[in-house]
Parts: structure tokens; sequence; C-alpha cells
């Protein structure tokens, strides 16, 4: 590392991530790169009016929608350590909508949900979200969602690897056409 990739990393290992992983690793080849997105992904976790279960939730179900196994991995520690009932991270790993969420993390849940599926929400989705919440929260998830999105290209274009002796949830978006291809039955030719 030169002297600012350097200080980057000390100040990034001295606040609350408390460590380099994921796709800082990435960012960190430019220091500037490094010290921006660190700096807006502890304002957009550490810092918003969301709770940390609702950004857990949010997080969560980014990592599933653009199928990083990292993101994944890391977060559902997160969850379950903001209270996230297995029941709930299972739902979201088999990208079903969790049963018995409040109100609150249910509006999480689905403005999150239809943000990663349609890159927007309906107008109804955003109505119940802004009944629950105030138009600042809004914001802050739409910036999660998309931070997080960013994270896990980050984190599936560089392949960052997951630690030693973890199993991933489930494929690398770029390895599961390979997957599907080897389980789908062989075509037949015409006789």
């Amino acid at each position: 590392m030169d002297a600012e990739q350097r200080r980057v990393h000390d100040q990034i290992v001295l606040g609350p991530r408390g460590r380099i992983q994921g796709p800082l690793r990435a960012a960190l080849y430019n220091a500037e790169l490094a010290d921006r997105w660190q700096a807006l992904g502890e304002l957009l976790r550490y810092r918003t009016r969301l709770t940390r279960r609702q950004s857990e939730l949010a997080i969560l179900l980014t990592g599933r929608a653009c199928q990083s196994p990292f993101e994944w991995y890391a977060h559902r520690q997160e969850a379950e350590k903001a209270g996230i009932e297995s029941a709930v991270i299972d739902a979201l790993l088999a990208r079903e909508h969790p049963q018995g969420l409040d109100a609150d993390d249910d509006a999480v849940v689905r403005f999150a949900a239809e943000l990663n599926r349609f890159n927007s929400v309906s107008d109804a989705t955003y109505a119940v979200a802004l009944q629950r919440f105030d138009a600042q929260t809004l914001v802050e998830l739409t910036a999660l969602v998309g931070y997080y999105t960013m994270v896990a290209m980050t984190l599936n274009a560089h392949e960052i690897p997951l630690p030693a002796g973890v199993e991933p949830a489930f494929p690398l978006p770029q390895h599961q056409a390979v997957q599907d291809a080897a389980a789908a039955p062989a075509p037949q030719r015409p006789r």
C-alpha cells in the first residue's frame, strides 16, 4: 500500500467496522474511492433513522436479490445479532416474503423488495411506507439499498472470497448459469 492507501486502511480499521473486508478490499486499490465508500457506508449503516433490524432486513434482501454470497454471509450474522428471527432470514433466502413482520418491518421489506426487483417502487408501496416513516427515512432506505447493490456488484465481480471453510448459501450469478446448464437434460437430436 502507498501512504494514502495505508491512511484509509487504518481509518477503516479504527472505525466501527474494525477491519477491512468485503468490497473495501477491492475499493482500496483507489484510496480516495475507498475513503468515500467507507464514509458513505458508515453513514448508511450506522447513522440513519432506520433501526438496526430494519437496515439488516433491507441489506439481506438486497444481498439475496443481487445473488451476493459474501453479502448474504456477512449480513446474515448481523441480522441474527439484530434479533431477526431464523424464519424471516430463511424466507428471504428462499426469496419469499417473510410472515409475521410488524407493520414497520413489513413496509421496509416491501419497499426494498420492489426497489430491487423493479428499480423503483409503486405509488401504493411508497404511500404505505410514507405512512410508517417520514420522507428522510425513505430517502435513507433507498440510499441503503443502492449502496448495498454497489457492494454486492463489487463482491460478485471481483469474487471476494468467503472466509475459509464457509460454504456459500447460493452460487455467484456468473456461476449459476454453469450450474443450470449442467443440471439441464441434454438436448435430443432429431433422428
